[in-house]
């Protein structure tokens, strides 16, 4: 197993730092950078800003959140949310972004991702995947900060994003998001084993009990965490040493 990276994942709706359950009933939780800075001090592996609600309005808002943070977060900063063309990440690089984050218009149009790949290289292109269990079985792939449905099966979606050029994929289960029940681990047993880029498991995390099983069966080889990080449920340190008890290596902490 690769070193598991530990995330601190930061939905944004305007100017706030917010948190919803399966997505939705968004409230305000506070400043985002106040919280930023405070993970990365903590030290937190990296960060993922998503602005929630880009998709809605065709634009994101977050290049004067992330400029304020890259200025005294050293830490790679993913930023996803509206992106819908190079000059768009572009524009997030520049603001101090590492990687861009894409969903809603790599779905709409999946060249996107090959255009990406071939500007900045496949390690700055993250693919986000919002998926919600079917009744029939399987997973759909949903959009627009799970607004949307798509029709499509979401392991077949990961594979190809894959093959389009993802450098990284963000799997969120939105039957878990912000319940605190733990992660959909058969989810990521669909699709970590079979891509050959790191998947990052999100939505759901609760307690450390909940992960052994998403390293170990998931293979998870990131974890992204709101919830329990907002609402100070779990420390760094505690989450840190519970990978550890479940046999993954880690980054120990500064």
């Amino acid at each position: 197993m690769s070193r598991l990276r530990l995330i601190a994942r930061l939905d944004i709706k305007g100017p706030n730092l917010i948190k919803g359950v399966h997505l939705e009933g968004l409230r305000v939780v506070g400043d985002p950078h106040d919280y930023a800075r405070r993970y990365y001090e903590a030290g937190v592996d990296e960060l993922i800003y998503v602005d929630v609600v880009a998709s809605l309005y065709g634009r994101n808002n977050l290049t004067d959140i992330v400029s304020h943070t890259a200025r005294d977060v050293f830490i790679p900063i993913t930023v996803g949310g509206g992106v819908r063309s190079p000059g768009d990440a572009e524009a997030l690089l520049k603001a101090g972004a590492d990687k861009v984050a894409v969903n809603t218009a790599a779905i709409a149009d999946p060249s996107l991702i090959t255009e990406l790949a071939n500007a900045f290289g496949s390690q700055c292109v993250v693919v986000s995947i919002q998926a919600k269990q079917r009744r029939e079985g399987g997973w759909e792939a949903l959009t627009d900060n799970g607004r949307e449905h798509t029709g499509r099966d979401a392991v077949a979606w990961a594979r190809e994003a894959v093959e389009r050029g993802a450098g990284e994929l963000l799997v969120t289960s939105v039957d878990m998001e912000g319940t605190g029940k733990g992660f959909d681990v058969a989810l990521m047993r669909a699709i970590a084993p079979c891509v050959p880029v790191p998947v990052i498991a999100s939505g759901g995390m609760g307690g450390l009990e909940h992960l052994p099983p998403v390293i170990e069966d998931g293979r998870a080889d990131a974890i992204a965490m709101a919830r329990v990080l907002h609402y100070d449920i779990l420390s760094l340190a505690d989450i840190r040493r519970a990978c550890q008890e479940a046999g993954a290596e880690i980054r120990k902490a500064s």
